[in-house]
């Protein structure tokens, strides 16, 4: 007699539904199939999650919660600025346009009109927070007087839609016959093209 299969746990269900958004999007996608895939019942992935939106927004909160100290460490120190740029750009390339993550803009794009809480969530929970880690690196860098910037609120913007730009590329435009990019290499593109802009110069002679 076959044994039962083990309880699929939380995370299991959590890249369950990240893989159903990213195949359908959010209108289309339905909790019956992420549960078929969980080998759950309809009503047990209720009793997790309350709706789709719920299970939504904990797979991209689980996905942030993970991702986020990867990226940047709570505390700069005495580690230079353009030494955490050049680690921050590369990092965050290469997460966003890969497919557990890459669908996330492309739904709330495509989506968010429709379901404004859901782009609400994505600004206030994923988009704030790293426009924040990106003004306080570039503040660092003023503070040590590597970066000259009178603006980092509205630099940071420009920053993290590089990032941005790549993961859409890679969800929307390649799929349909544009030429794939290397995120590697347009991290380091765009880290060199933002730093030209923020290095500190010295008085002209």
């Amino acid at each position: 007699m076959a044994r039962p299969s083990a309880p699929i746990d939380r995370d299991q269900l959590l890249a369950m539904a990240r893989a159903e958004f990213n195949a359908r999007g959010f209108a289309a996608a339905r909790m019956e199939d992420i549960a078929r895939a969980g080998r759950i019942s309809k009503a047990a992935l209720y009793l997790r999650f309350p709706s789709k939106e719920a299970i939504f927004v904990e797979a991209v909160r689980d996905l942030i919660e993970r991702t986020l100290p990867e990226l940047l460490p709570a505390e700069f120190g005495d580690v230079p600025a353009e030494a955490l740029l050049r680690q921050f750009l590369p990092l965050a390339f290469m997460r966003l346009t890969e497919p557990e993550f890459a669908f996330v803009p492309r739904v709330i794009i495509g989506e968010g009109a429709n379901f404004p809480e859901l782009a609400r969530f994505y600004h206030d929970e994923v988009i704030q927070r790293v426009l924040d880690m990106m003004a306080g690196l570039i503040r660092h860098g003023v503070a040590r007087g590597e970066f000259a910037c009178a603006n980092p609120e509205l630099a940071c913007r420009t920053i993290a839609g590089g990032a941005i730009f790549a993961a859409l590329w890679r969800v929307v435009f390649e799929p349909v016959g544009a030429e794939p990019i290397d995120p590697l290499q347009l991290a380091q593109a765009h880290a060199d093209t933002v730093l030209a802009g923020l290095l500190a110069r010295g008085e002209p002679n």
